[in-house]
């Protein structure tokens, strides 16, 4: 399959799990990809020799590296944000300096990369950002901020959907729940919990969320604009 053959593509925190499905989607789908990691070289390094992607060091915690990375990586056919961390624990007791790093990494680099991106990004241009489905429902205690970065994420879609628009360029904003990835494992001690919640009772696969990414980014989704798509197994239902 070569859907994105000669098109060029940036994903921001491509590394390891959802990211590292999304890269090897388009690399396999025959785009030039480049992505972004901060923390996890060797996967990163192992990613870009797997696939023939190129990996960029790059902390999306700082807005100017950020923008620089995105202006650097020229004009791109498909951003995708995937980059996030999340902060668990009792709001009152939380350290204000991470909370603020929090909404560096799940709010503001989505807004600026998107924005940097549009700057030179050709017409009918895709804009795909990973929120999560908890910015539709918090069901459980301890993750207020990370809640609100990521219902944050669905006005960024809607406003900027509006704007570049006339350019033919979608906004999408892509809503896992739960993923089988190193950060929530399908075996660790929350599962029980998190599958009381849904109609279906797993983890989701990476590379599923992956192929909804990969449509949205493809021809068939070019009317597809300033929504949110839930990929949750009916968590949020």
């Amino acid at each position: 399959m070569a859907v994105f053959q000669g098109k060029s593509v940036l994903a921001l925190g491509g590394s390891r799990g959802i990211g590292a499905a999304i890269v090897r989607r388009f690399a396999a789908e025959g785009a030039a990809v480049t992505f972004t990691y901060a923390g996890s070289p060797e996967a990163a390094k192992q990613l870009a020799a797997e696939t023939g992607a190129t990996a960029a060091l790059t902390d999306s915690s700082d807005r100017d590296a950020v923008i620089a990375r995105v202006r650097e990586s020229g004009p791109l056919d498909v951003l995708v944000v995937n980059a996030g961390i999340a902060v668990f624990g009792d709001a009152l007791d939380q350290d204000p300096d991470a909370i603020d790093r929090l909404f560096r990494i799940n709010v503001h680099a989505p807004y600026h990369a998107s924005v940097e991106a549009a700057r030179r990004m050709p017409e009918g241009g895709r804009i795909i950002v990973i929120g999560s489905v908890n910015g539709d429902r918090m069901p459980v205690a301890g993750m207020a901020s990370y809640a609100l970065s990521k219902s944050a994420l669905q006005g960024l879609a809607r406003g900027l959907a509006r704007d570049l628009g006339p350019r033919g360029i979608t906004v999408n904003i892509v809503q896992p729940g739960p993923i089988d990835t190193d950060a929530n494992p399908a075996d660790g001690p929350m599962k029980d919990l998190m599958h009381s919640f849904m109609a279906i009772k797993r983890h989701g696969r990476p590379e599923e969320v992956a192929g909804m990414v990969a449509w949205l980014a493809g021809p068939e989704a070019g009317f597809v604009t300033g929504a949110m798509h839930t990929i949750d197994g009916g968590f949020g239902a």
